[in-house]
């Protein structure tokens, strides 16, 4: 199939490999600006630009997607029959979301409607849950709010941490999403609308998230 994939974080890198090995034409990877990092602040690519520069992939950085014409022509060019989005970091806007036939699919770690935002990981221990999953949707202007294709459940232990639960999220998401491309291609794959009154939020953390009351 002929997709662009849109992803930022280590967390995206095993989706876009797995893609790029079962022989999905990558016709383009879409990845935020290189940002400073460490103590030098020196500029650093995010990881999915590292690995599709490894793999031969043409890369894009916009700085924005809502109002940026030229980024706009460029997919445009390209007709992607689907847009794959992993953990971009940004807002996929109408324009976007309504370019390819097939349309836009995410990968989102958590078992929605549970667990909608940014930091499902981090929420799903924080709020002491024994299993979590992830989910293979079908993006819409909401907020983690499109209907499901896929879902999958995998337990937290009691030693887990995001550090430990992410990676484990992210092999079975690129599993999941590769059982889903040829799936979503021959349109086989029932969309399922999410239960809306069931939905909990998992928004980035805060540093006050993190103090202790020992008393």
């Amino acid at each position: 199939m002929k997709l662009v994939f849109c992803g930022t974080p280590q967390f995206a890198v095993p989706t876009l490999e797995a893609l790029a090995s079962a022989g999905h034409e990558i016709q383009l990877v879409v990845t935020q600006p290189d940002r400073p990092s460490g103590r030098g602040r020196q500029l650093s690519a995010p990881a999915v630009k590292q690995v599709a520069g490894k793999l031969g992939l043409p890369i894009a950085q916009p700085q924005t997607l809502k109002n940026n014409p030229e980024f706009q022509e460029q997919l445009k060019g390209l007709a992607p029959e689907a847009i794959v989005v992993v953990a971009y970091g940004r807002i996929i806007p109408p324009w976007m979301l309504s370019l390819p036939d097939l349309g836009n699919f995410n990968v989102h770690a958590s078992l929605l409607p549970k667990l909608r935002g940014a930091a499902p990981v981090q929420w799903a221990i924080a709020s002491g849950e024994t299993s979590t999953g992830v989910t293979i949707m079908r993006l819409d202007e909401g907020l983690d709010t499109g209907p499901i294709l896929l879902q999958r459940r995998t337990p937290i232990t009691n030693d887990d941490t995001a550090l430990t639960l992410a990676p484990r999220l992210a092999e079975l998401g690129a599993h999941l999403m590769l059982q889903a491309v040829p799936q979503i291609a021959a349109k086989t794959l029932e969309a399922v609308p999410q239960d809306h009154s069931q939905a909990t939020l998992a928004p980035l953390l805060r540093k006050e998230d993190g103090l202790i009351n020992f008393s």
